[in-house]
């Protein structure tokens, strides 16, 4: 008598592993297809394809033609309930590695993942934090037993687990701006291990709570290191880059690998696209070409490095970076104003919220941020 094979799980941290060391994988997303066509996971050398949930109740006959009986399956759905009744009736049909992937597309939302970008001069080491389901990036530097966290996200474990594991005090968390594609973390880790929370004050004149000012060519010491402000407005009029050990440029959302930031998540593309560009073709065009840049988002896997990192020198992106290389200042405009994509899901919602006017559940903020990240103009 042949032993039935069981139904196989795997976390979205495995997964992750797997899509940023450029595994071949086959996905099954169960979800309905405007979500899917809207929000998937992607990689290097994924297959992925949409059989919604609702279409696979009375079997799964209509896909079987489709699936690979030689490699395994990885059955995704919203929270990870679908999954596991598509992925068991696929074991029936005698496939025998089906994975249901836990918590579903919602688990893969909040997951990040820590990637050691490099060392600092004297002592100490900069890590990126890849949340790959959305795109978001941030920043833990650490030297002589100090910390900085920059651009948090609101799931704190990863960050807490970093800070223990380097036997690090917390003293600086910083954003580069009032973020409105996902809920920031900063203020709550900042109160938790008593460090000092700073925001840029032109981003802040609505917020509801107490923060120190970002001003440019303010510097702070950690450890043996300093990360230095420059004021670099257009994605908002008080967006502030850091640049870090004299090596590293984080541009939050004004510049990124293969694209620049919006300008129009608070109302006003027009206003501020003027900033955006005089950032991009003037302050930064100050700074020396071997800066490496670390943006807080990252649009597509041809932007991720072999090791999952997403980095590149400054001056490299000023050749190969379509919106660093428009001349015509009414043709940028152009450009940029008529190459908005849609806005981020809740962005207004996300917006309060970071200015502390509301304070949403958790299972709300998680609503509020699905979905994928919409802050750059390609």
């Amino acid at each position: 008598m042949a032993t039935a094979t069981a139904l196989k799980r795997i976390s979205v941290k495995e997964l992750a592993k797997k899509v940023i060391n450029h595994e071949d994988l086959f996905i099954l997303d169960t979800r309905n297809t405007g979500d899917f066509d809207d929000w998937k996971i992607e990689g290097r050398n994924i297959e992925v394809i949409n059989s919604p949930y609702v279409e696979l109740l009375e079997g799964v006959d209509s896909i079987l033609h489709k699936l690979p009986k030689s490699k395994e399956i990885y059955v995704i759905c919203a929270k990870g309930g679908a999954s596991e009744f598509v992925a068991e009736q696929i074991i029936e049909e005698g496939f025998t590695d089906v994975y249901s992937v836990e918590g579903g597309m919602k688990a893969w939302s909040e997951y990040l993942e820590p990637i050691k970008i490099g060392e600092l001069q004297k002592g100490g080491s900069i890590y990126q934090f890849v949340r790959i389901g959305k795109g978001c990036l941030s920043y833990f530097i650490e030297s002589d037993g100090k910390g900085a966290l920059i651009d948090t996200n609101r799931m704190l474990s990863p960050y807490e687990e970093l800070i223990k594991d380097h036997d690090i005090t917390l003293t600086h968390v910083l954003d580069t701006h009032l973020h409105a594609d996902h809920i920031s973390g900063g203020r709550a880790i900042a109160e938790k291990y008593g460090a000092t929370y700073y925001l840029p004050p032109k981003d802040a004149e609505e917020v509801n709570f107490d923060y120190s000012q970002i001003n440019d060519g303010d510097e702070y010491n950690i450890g043996h290191t300093t990360i230095k402000a420059v004021y670099s407005p257009g994605h908002t009029i008080g967006s502030t880059s850091f640049i870090v050990d004299d090596q590293y440029l984080l541009t939050g959302d004004i510049l990124f690998i293969d694209s620049i930031g919006r300008p129009d998540l608070a109302g006003k593309a027009e206003d501020w696209v003027g900033d955006l560009r005089n950032t991009l073709y003037q302050r930064y065009k100050e700074l020396t070409d071997d800066l490496i840049v670390l943006p807080a988002h990252y649009m597509g896997i041809n932007e991720m490095n072999e090791d999952g990192s997403i980095s590149e020198k400054l001056g490299t992106l000023y050749q190969e970076n379509h919106g660093l290389n428009i001349t015509d200042e009414s043709r940028f405009r152009k450009t940029v104003t008529e190459n908005l994509p849609p806005q981020p899901n809740s962005y207004n919602e996300i917006r309060e919220t970071n200015m502390g006017k509301i304070s949403p559940e958790e299972e709300q903020q998680r609503e509020m941020e699905i979905g994928p990240n919409r802050c750059a103009v390609r």
